[in-house]
């Protein structure tokens, strides 16, 4: 196909919410597979009174460029740092209003992403295949951790805050 329809198909699937990748970004990845032949030129279209267009179609390399991707995404677990976390870890001067003001915060956005997500899902859910469906409730679940361990540090601060006071009048 040529890239305005792959465009309209990514956008069609809502590929924003399956990769870290925007539905713009399809003309400049069409010439990187071009250059890096994983894509050919097939021939050029002319509908009525719209440009030309190029149509591709993946070529054997692609296919086994393809293959190998989806076999790395299948295999390899991701998990990135937070970096949360290590401004947590040093936010001990900050006090415990202040952290707690921050972790209610995040609490709350987390909360309405949770809930945005659900009704996303309620309002697609029909037209995704059960596969799909599970694909997509692997985001929510994500949240629903995120939310547990806010909701823990949030219930433990007190405590957290006793020992980063035990452990600076140990510093001196």
């Amino acid at each position: 196909m040529h890239g305005h329809a792959l465009r309209l198909l990514a956008e069609e699937e809502h590929i924003d919410e399956w990769a870290d990748f925007a539905a713009g970004a399809i003309y400049g990845a069409i010439k990187r597979l071009a250059a890096e032949e994983l894509i050919g030129s097939v021939r050029i279209e002319k509908d009525g009174n719209y440009p030309e267009r190029q149509v591709y179609e993946i070529t054997p390399a692609g296919r086994e460029s393809l293959a190998e991707i989806r076999q790395e995404a299948l295999e390899r677990i991701v998990h990135r740092p937070d970096p949360v976390d290590l401004a947590l870890a040093r936010a001990g001067d900050l006090g415990e209003a202040a952290i707690r003001e921050v972790l209610e915060m995040r609490l709350a956005e987390l909360r309405a992403r949770a809930e945005s997500e659900s009704i996303h899902l309620d309002r697609i859910g029909h037209f995704l295949t059960l596969m799909e469906r599970h694909v997509m409730r692997h985001d929510l679940h994500r949240i629903t951790g995120e939310l547990a361990w806010h909701e823990e540090l949030l219930a433990a601060l007190p405590e957290i805050m006793r020992d980063e006071e035990s452990r600076k009048g140990h510093a001196q």
